[in-house]
């Protein structure tokens, strides 16, 4: 597989610089926030989608 580098150096710098400007103004904040929130709600559908059976044991008896 050969490296094509002036494209990878390019987008490289592309997505450093669009970095740099989304935090300046305030956006990079922004879109992480939305990133965990998409995150959290993937979790919470996979746990309804599988629940699972909690048993409390006690002195190594359950009930």
């Amino acid at each position: 597989m050969k490296i094509q580098w002036k494209k990878l150096w390019g987008k490289i710098i592309f997505w450093l610089g669009a970095e740099i400007v989304l935090t300046l103004i305030g956006l990079d904040d922004l879109a992480d926030y939305s990133e965990f929130i998409g995150q959290q709600k993937e979790v919470a559908s996979i746990e309804q989608a599988y629940p699972t059976l909690t048993v409390n044991f006690v002195n190594g008896y359950s009930h």
